[in-house]
Order: C-alpha cells, then structure tokens, then sequence
C-alpha cells in the first residue's frame, strides 16, 4: 500500500503539491484525474523516488520510498513526455530495465511485442506517439513491479488499443501483486477501468472515492408525479443532490440504493419512473459541487 501524507512539493514559487494525503490500496486500479497544472505528474514522479517532498511523507508498506533503492525496485514510472536513449532500439531498452528490475520478464517482452507489432530492432525514435506509448507500457508491464505509474497513458493512442491495453492491465491484476496508477485529464478514459479515482485540482485532492460504492450509493431516476403534494413528499424524503425538470418530466439525482430510491418513487403513485445509469463524469460532478467546486470548470 503506498500512503501519501500531507506532502507539500515546490518548483521556485511555485506550490505544485500542497498538504496533499491520499492511499492507494494493493491490487486496486487507481486513477488520477486533474486538469494540466493540477499536480499529477509531480505526485507521480515523488510516489516514484524521483524527486522528494519539500515536507510530509511518501511511504510503501510504511517505508519512505525516497531513497529507498529496494522499495524503487517494485516501482516502475511511465512519463508522459518517454525518454529513451538517442538512437536506441527496443532491444536495447529492455536489456537496460533487466539490468535495473531483477523481475524484468524477458520471454513476455518478445510475446507482447509481435503481438502489438513493434519491431524490436527498428530505431525508436521512427516510432509514431503511440507506438512509443505501447512500447512504454510493454516494458512497464514486464519490469515485474508491484506499481505501474503511467502519466496520460492512453494520450496517443487509438481507442480500439485503448481497449487492448485495459484488458492487458485487468489481466496482470488477476495473474500477480500489481497495482496501476492511471493519470489522465479525462474521466471518460478512466470509467471503465479503476476501481478509485482521486480528483486533483491546484496541487490539492479534491475527491477520492470507491468507484463501486460511488455508483451503488448515488442513481439519477427520472420520472412524472401529476399529484404535486406527493411529488412534493418525494422530494423531501430523498436525499438529493440535483434536481431538474424537463417539462413535466421530473429528473433527480440522489443518494441510496437503487432498491431505496425506487421505493420512495413508487410510493409518489408515479405514472412513469426509471433508473438511468450515471457516468463517472456526472458522479464527480455531483460529488464536487456538493463540496462547493464546479468540476466543469475544472476539467471541460
């Protein structure tokens, strides 16, 4: 488990992280969201060792990871920008992470890349942006590391090897301790992967959350009440956090089960109800704004 306390991290004047504290649990696929600017790049490269908090801590398994060559070991980062070394080639890159990862899996290498069909001893630097990004990703699934830190993984890529690199990191879950942090700017590319996502915006956390207790917890329903005082009733007794009308056409989104919500609906006698699925976008919208912030202003 790595657990991030108040940590606080500076470029000149510039606060990038402030009291930022945040768990990410084992096994787990977690997600990042934030706007470019909202810090998660430098809490990436500080949960890696690479740069230290000017103060709080970054601890795995209760550890500081700073300095800590054993504890690196079981940490791999994928940067958003890639670096590789000037006219290298696959073949080259991988030999290198044997050297620094004792659990680099050399045979699966060789697999995965005819499988994405990447030439191992073309020059990198032909590689398109998202050919690049595949090969990161590759090489950060086979260092063996019970973290994968990916910086906007899925930006260059098309949405059919989007799906490809989803499946790959839901198998490597199932087939060993492996535990993905995901930062994107977008929670659409997130939805459908992670388990928690945590909001970032100027340095700071705004939300993080269980995905399955977010979306068991919270349900929009839309449905048409003619009597006024039993839609009146209804409203008060849930527990709402948007309310709209579309026409005559009552639309609400509010906290429970889908069971409990439902039954307080049906007992308003309504001539039409249903449940409508929330997207993680219109959770986290409703999430912040009950907390005071206009997530689209943030993000969109």
């Amino acid at each position: 488990m790595i657990e991030i306390k108040h940590a606080v991290k500076s470029f000149d004047q510039v606060e990038a992280i402030r009291d930022l504290s945040l768990t990410i649990r084992d096994g787990e696929v977690f997600g990042l969201v934030g706007t470019n600017g909202a810090g998660k790049s430098t809490l990436l490269r500080m949960v890696a060792g690479i740069i230290r908090p000017d103060k709080g801590e970054i601890l795995s398994d209760g550890s500081v990871i700073y300095e800590n060559e054993e504890l690196k070991k079981e940490i791999f980062y994928i940067s958003d920008e890639g670096y590789v070394f000037p006219n290298s080639v696959p073949l080259e890159m991988m030999r290198f992470y044997m050297s620094v990862y004792p659990s680099f899996q050399e045979k699966r290498f060789h697999e995965l890349m005819s499988r994405f069909g990447l030439d191992e001893k073309r020059k990198i630097s032909t590689f398109s942006k998202g050919m690049k990004k595949q090969l990161a990703l590759i090489i950060g699934m086979c260092a063996g590391t019970r973290y994968l830190l990916c910086d906007e993984t899925f930006d260059g890529l098309d949405p059919a090897m989007r799906q490809v690199i989803k499946a790959l990191i839901a198998q490597e879950i199932l087939d060993r301790a492996f535990t993905p942090v995901i930062a994107s700017h977008n929670l659409r590319e997130l939805e459908d992967i992670c388990d928690t996502v945590g909001l970032l915006h100027e340095g700071g956390v705004l939300l993080s959350k269980d995905l399955t207790e977010l979306k068991t917890h919270m349900h929009k329903v839309q449905c048409l009440i003619s009597d006024r005082e039993k839609e009146s009733a209804l409203i008060q007794a849930l527990d709402i956090l948007e309310i709209k009308r579309q026409g005559t056409l009552l639309i609400i989104t509010a906290r429970g089960t889908r069971e409990e919500i439902m039954a307080k609906v049906q007992e308003a006698d309504p001539l039409f109800s249903e449940i409508i699925p929330l997207s993680l976008e219109e959770i986290f919208i409703s999430e912040t704004e009950v907390a005071g912030y206009e997530i689209k202003n943030i993000l969109f």
